[in-house]
């Protein structure tokens, strides 16, 4: 037999076993697709890794001690759930099992193809009760299979769940082999899906197989395990001593009573834990038995994003029902996070998140854009319930600011809805209008754009140009061309937009004001920052008026009119604004909701630039503080008050302090939020500026270069912020003496922005 690895034309086992292709390769040795020459059929061999002299003698034997302990457990169980193991010996110095060979993938696999976002739910519900039923006679016979994970759990092509590896199972009769095995540096278990008292040297039963299903159906269902940490130690103390998220904090959509087994499986206290694999079973088929229709987690009413006066989507607490709001009230919606600069805007569903099933056009008698030579068929009401349900996980995964697994429901979902429903079925507008929000959301405004547009096209056909869907699709549309550094041609859409609302609804609807105050937002952006801050000031007392002085959507104004007054240099009396803004949110929405807190960093930015910067230092710790206390240490927010300290580090000279904290809030962004979004280069410009001020300037070059690289690639060579990048690159090679390339840089960005100014 030849060793482990080698390919030689005759690959025999015993003159039994032709090796054929090596299909797998584990800690403990490698798997061979073969061929049984006495049975005429093929079976997976796996063989043992060869012990090099240098080995401990004592790692050796445990180890050898191990696979014969697999063969001799496994082939003495015999259930649909469980590998069968038809043979097993020792040949030329090597251990070799034979097993029958699977058609399918691991669990592992399965998440490593699906980019690890979770598995369906049908899926997981059917592996779960086949996996329990597995483990019950497993637990039966006295074995206790001690390394459940989502590689030692096939799925095959016909759906079957089949356990495998048995390598460190137990007998449970057998106390010769000792819970753990100490001084050989053999983990008995692997850290992610081990259990308390398996962690803690504790004795091990069939309730440790439980916990460590209970992690493995946690990591399907939400995309990570329970405990998804840096390091192998920082996991053991988790399970030890943390309580895990609910599932449906990371998924909302799973079945309520998923989400309760799956914690029960993960107790801290075995006794806690179902008492047996035939509980589970059972629960498993109670809940299956009672309806496991996917979640469908309740819309609300979103609430603004900052400064744009756009609503944003909160998550919300299972289980909520509200009532239905009238259409109109849509825009009638809360505040939410004040930031240096817009963020992308959140819009709410444009249906009551339900397919109608039918749908009328705007003119009954309208001949149809492209008539099809048959009428489409009516689609199944159960079709139609599972797009909306996926329509809904879609917004969720959206809530939880998974932005890029939205986004792929959702086109999944526009996909099935125009073929089923047609490409103007207000439905399919919907998706697509989902769609183009969740490219914004990840970056991509010019594709966003593309999508804006073509609701706004099928809208009109369907609805007419001035009903509001239409114009909540082309006020978008003025939003991404903003984000896009197109502020003039944003105005233009803009005013056409506020023109229509004025007539329809009214110049003090909620949605004809929402219309201004972005209208607001973007003339500052369009440097008349007078006009801006009378049209928000402006804006403001008519929500006043209309809303209230303390409701959510006057105060988001108010900080619109914080900002244009920043913009303006009255520093003092955006501070003022500011101030007042957090004291009414403090108290009508509590100390630690999220408004409460963005108002807070906006009285910080106010700080700064009156040179305030040590009492700014002051509340951004607090703020940072409280920001980790209520959302973590890597939230965006957190990170953004992060990136303030840094900032007022430097106002204050203090350079190398400031350069570490912008280096450290860099990294992190770019872990998070990916190495091009706009608040990783934020922070990456700031490294760049203190290298500067520390003299380094050849290193502060290879940073601003790599920021106007990157904005250049995502927003295109003229837009305003890739040209203030170019702008810093000249300032730097300034400082180097290289005045000529310098020159030739402050050239180019200035024929740069002549060609995209208004008229030009």
């Amino acid at each position: 037999m030849p060793g482990v690895g080698e390919t030689r034309d005759v690959r025999l086992i015993h003159g039994r076993y032709q090796l054929l292709d090596l299909i797998g390769r584990g800690g403990m040795g490698e798997v061979w697709r073969a061929r049984d020459e006495s049975l005429g059929r093929h079976v997976a061999v796996k063989c043992l890794k060869p012990i090099g002299p240098e080995r401990d003698q004592t790692f050796t034997r445990i180890l050898r001690e191990r696979f014969r302990r697999e063969a001799r457990v496994a082939a003495a169980l015999q259930h649909r759930g469980i590998t069968v193991v038809h043979d097993f010996g020792e040949y030329e110095g090597i251990l070799y099992l034979v097993m029958e060979l699977l058609d399918g993938k691991n669990l592992s696999q399965l998440l490593d193809e699906n980019r690890h976002h979770p598995l369906p739910v049908d899926d997981i519900v059917d592996m779960a009760e086949q996996v329990a039923s597995a483990l019950a006679y497993t637990h039966e016979q006295g074995v206790v299979h001690r390394d459940l994970k989502p590689a030692n759990i096939m799925r095959l092509g016909d759906g079957t769940a089949k356990i495998c590896d048995f390598g460190i199972a137990r007998l449970g009769h057998d106390i010769g082999f000792t819970a753990r095995l100490t001084g050989t540096g053999i983990a008995m278990g692997t850290p992610h899906y081990m259990s308390p008292e398996q962690i803690g040297g504790d004795p091990v039963d069939e309730r440790s197989d439980l916990y460590s299903l209970g992690c493995v159906l946690y990591e399907v269902a939400t995309g990570a395990p329970p405990f998804d940490l840096e390091d192998a130690w920082s996991v053991l103390v988790g399970h030890r001593d943390t309580e895990p998220e609910a599932p449906r904090g990371h998924r909302p959509e799973l079945p309520g009573y998923l989400d309760r087994i799956i914690l029960d499986l993960l107790a801290k206290d075995p006794g806690e834990r179902p008492r047996d694999a035939r509980e589970l079973g059972r629960r498993i088929t109670e809940g299956v038995r009672r309806g496991r229709g996917t979640y469908v987690p309740t819309v609300r009413a979103p609430q603004i994003e900052p400064r744009t006066g756009a609503p944003v989507r909160q998550p919300e607490q299972p289980g909520s029902r509200e009532p239905r709001l009238p259409s109109w009230t849509r825009g009638m919606t809360t505040g939410h996070k004040a930031t240096g600069g817009p963020g992308p805007r959140v819009t709410p569903p444009d249906t009551a998140a339900g397919l109608s099933g039918e749908w009328i056009a705007r003119d009954a008698d309208r001949t149809p854009v492209a008539p099809e030579a048959a009428p489409r068929p009516t689609p199944a009401p159960e079709l139609l319930a599972t797009l909306v349900s996926r329509h809904n996980a879609g917004l969720s995964l959206g809530r939880l600011e998974r932005w890029a697994e939205a986004g792929e429901v959702h086109r999944s979902v526009a996909a099935e809805r125009e073929y089923a429903l047609g490409p103007d079925h207000p439905d399919t507008l919907a998706s697509r209008y989902e769609v183009a929000f969740t490219l914004s959301r990840t970056g991509r405004p010019a594709d966003a754009l593309r999508e804006y547009r073509g609701v706004v096209e099928g809208r009109e056909r369907v609805l007419g140009p001035e009903h509001p869907d239409t114009l909540g699709a082309r006020q978008e549309v003025a939003y991404v061309l903003g984000k896009l550094g197109r502020h003039f041609e944003a105005h233009q859409v803009y005013s056409t937009v506020l023109a229509a609302r004025e007539r329809a609804m009214g110049p003090e609807h909620p949605d004809t004001l929402r219309c201004r105050h972005n209208l607001a937002f973007n003339l500052s952006r369009l440097g008349r920052l007078e006009d801006s801050y009378r049209m928000a000031d402006e804006v403001a007392d008519a929500r006043a008026r209309v809303l209230g002085a303390d409701h959510p959507d006057t105060l988001v104004t108010r900080c619109e009119v914080g900002y244009a007054l920043g913009q303006l240099g009255r520093w003092s009396a955006a501070l003022r604004t500011y101030q007042e803004v957090a004291r009414v949110r403090a108290r009508a929405l509590g100390v630690d909701h999220p408004d409460t807190l963005a108002a807070r960093y906006e009285v910080g930015i106010s700080l700064g630039r009156l040179g305030r910067s040590a009492e700014a230092l002051t509340l951004y710790r607090d703020l940072i503080e409280d920001r980790t206390r209520v959302s973590g240490p890597h939230h965006p927010e957190t990170l953004r008050a992060r990136h303030g300290l840094g900032v007022n580090l430097g106002r204050m000279a203090r350079w190398e302090e400031a350069l570490a904290e912008a280096r450290d809030v860099c990294a992190i962004r770019g872990r998070v939020l990916g190495a091009d979004h706009p608040d990783t280069l934020v922070s990456r410009r700031e490294v760049a500026v203190g290298l500067g001020w520390l003299g380094r300037w050849q290193d502060a070059l290879g940073e601003y270069r790599a920021v106007s690289t990157a904005r250049e690639r995502v927003l295109g060579e003229a837009h305003a912020s890739t040209l203030a990048s170019r702008n810093d690159e000249a300032h730097c090679l300034e400082q180097l003496g290289r005045t000529a390339d310098a020159v030739a840089l402050y050239r180019r960005v200035a024929a740069l922005r002549q060609q995209g100014a208004p008229g030009a």
